[in-house]
């Protein structure tokens, strides 16, 4: 192995950060919401959810086989649609890591006061930014061996319930040995007790479970052989993570009437303690942390990358353009963890809001990335002949793909603006791209534009 694949991620590292990037605390807090909006057909939504995701991340696959770029879809952006849109996306993405990271650094805190009740939030907040910020700063190959871990033992756990839940159902262990069978997928008030409305409301929270998957392409930038990585990875994740999603959320609503989950506390404690783990609420609190940080690790994985490519694009300033010599973007990764910070500021005036704060104005800027990922890849096929495309891995039928992509797209934006407890998600989103907007033709008077042979780094 030569020093320069040392420094590189391997096909395991780059899969299971794929998988790890796309489970987060979703899972295992969220899902109680998607639930209540739409009962045991919020499985058929995951799998309709999932089913268009899936095409986005072809998309941005085929892109990625192409050119990989730390830059990822605002590199491609930027040579498919011109500076502009890479401009765009690349601030709207890292300004949306930047967002989630305080979320996730607080959803940290939130997770330790299980432990240590009296400790203040932000100290906890602080603890991990500099923690994770230590860890970004070290080899990629350190940083993918280390979030390889944090991966597994979220898949560990999901398996473990899936396990343990199946006992239950079929053999009836923790239910005096009596099976449960799976009746409760229909037996109160049906398998889709409010209806396609209450599916229809649950694919928004549906979808954002499924934000940061895209960060796979980032990655894959710095992984060996990208040629045959990327494809392994973006055509294996999707299906795993519909297992785990899908499966385990399958097991909860047989073995609970859909209407108590989350009444008693988080069902995956509850499932764990119904075979004798007495110290089941302890367990899931950890993975459940170790869930947040591994998120939080990726978003200032990828934020960083994304700093330094609107360096390279001269939409940022040039220092955060600096490698180290260990090949890390460190003044970028810097950057971003400042920014982040401010999450220690939140968190110390406002604790108990800083969370749901954060999160309820991020859905559009999720949303808003794979809009312009689609947009991009009809760019790419409108300027690379067929005949000079990687036939090894291709999004098939591009058009109809794209046509069904966009419309989800609109559609979950359209609930987003629906819904008054989300709609500020697009106010602030709007207010964020018309700034953005204003101040990339400010700062572009005078300016000469970018030679394209520097797009894509």
């Amino acid at each position: 192995m030569t020093s320069k694949d040392s420094k590189l991620l391997s096909p395991r590292q780059l899969s299971f950060m794929a998988l790890g990037m796309a489970i987060g605390v979703g899972l295992f807090l969220g899902s109680a919401s998607a639930i209540k909006a739409a009962g045991p057909a919020v499985l058929a939504v995951y799998c309709i959810c999932g089913g268009v995701i899936f095409l986005v991340m072809r998309a941005l696959g085929e892109l990625a086989v192409r050119n990989p770029s730390q830059g990822s879809f605002t590199a491609y952006a930027h040579r498919y649609l011109g500076p502009f849109s890479g401009y765009l996306v690349g601030w709207n993405y890292w300004i949306t890591m930047v967002g989630v990271g305080i979320a996730e650094s607080t959803a940290v805190a939130v997770y330790m006061k299980m432990w240590y009740p009296d400790v203040p939030q932000w100290i906890w907040v602080f603890s991990a930014i500099a923690s994770i910020g230590l860890l970004n700063l070290l080899a990629v190959k350190v940083y993918g061996e280390i979030e390889f871990w944090f991966s597994l033992i979220k898949v560990v756990a999901i398996l473990a319930l899936i396990v343990c839940g199946m006992t239950i159902i079929v053999f009836g262990w923790g239910n005096h040995g009596v099976p449960l069978g799976v009746a409760n997928l229909w037996r109160h008030d049906g398998w889709m007790p409010h209806g396609i409305a209450g599916m229809l409301n649950a694919i928004p929270i549906v979808a954002y479970s499924f934000a940061g998957i895209e960060m796979i392409a980032i990655a894959s930038a710095e992984a060996r052989n990208p040629q045959t990585t990327i494809p392994r990875a973006i055509n294996s994740v999707i299906w795993r993570i519909l297992l785990f999603y899908v499966l385990a959320l399958g097991v909860i609503l047989a073995i609970y009437p859909w209407n108590q989950i989350g009444v008693n506390g988080s069902p995956f404690v509850v499932t764990f303690e119904r075979i004798g783990i007495s110290q089941a609420a302890g367990i899931v609190n950890f993975v459940i942390l170790t869930a947040a940080l591994s998120s939080f690790n990726c978003i200032l994985f990828s934020g960083a990358r994304i700093l330094r490519n609107l360096a390279l694009q001269d939409q940022a300033p040039s220092a955060f353009s600096a490698l180290f010599s260990n090949g890390i973007p460190g003044r970028a990764v810097i950057a971003t963890l400042a920014c982040t910070a401010l999450g220690v500021v939140l968190n110390y005036v406002i604790p108990d809001k800083a969370f749901g704060a954060m999160m309820s104005i991020l859905a559009f800027n999720v949303v808003f990335n794979w809009v312009f990922i689609v947009l991009t890849h009809i760019g790419y096929r409108r300027a690379v002949p067929l005949a000079q495309r990687n036939a090894g891995f291709v999004l098939r039928a591009p058009n109809l793909s794209a046509a069904i992509s966009l419309v989800f797209c609109g559609f979950v934006l359209y609930m987003l603006g629906a819904d008054p407890e989300s709609r500020i998600s697009i106010y602030a989103g709007t207010a964020w791209t018309l700034l953005a907007v204003g101040a990339y033709f400010i700062r572009s008077r005078g300016r000469v534009a970018v030679p394209q042979s520097r797009t894509l780094r």
